[in-house]
């Protein structure tokens, strides 16, 4: 019994880490830094480039920021749409 576990852990173990390893995957490219465009929904933002690192609101701006030093991409939204954005690094 314990042979037949090992033997489904070590199959089972390559699969769970290509899983963990695609879900890690860093969305912060110029590719889909160009797909983003003026209007765009803060929610389909998300879809394309996963949660952000940090968020900060003023007045009725929100500002977020993904991707960490040298890599980031910067978008502010009013209205929950994209006002204006940036990068640096990419």
């Amino acid at each position: 019994m314990k042979q037949r576990l090992r033997g489904m852990t070590r199959a089972l173990l390559p699969a769970a880490l290509g899983l963990i390893l695609a879900a890690c995957e860093n969305k912060v490219t110029r590719e889909n830094y160009d797909k983003l465009a003026i209007g765009m929904e803060y929610s389909k933002v998300v879809e394309l480039l996963g949660q952000p690192e940090n968020c900060q609101s003023v007045v009725s701006v929100k500002s977020c920021v993904w991707g960490k030093d040298p890599k980031t991409i910067s978008v502010q939204f009013m209205g929950e749409k994209i006002l204006f954005y940036s990068n640096t690094g990419l």
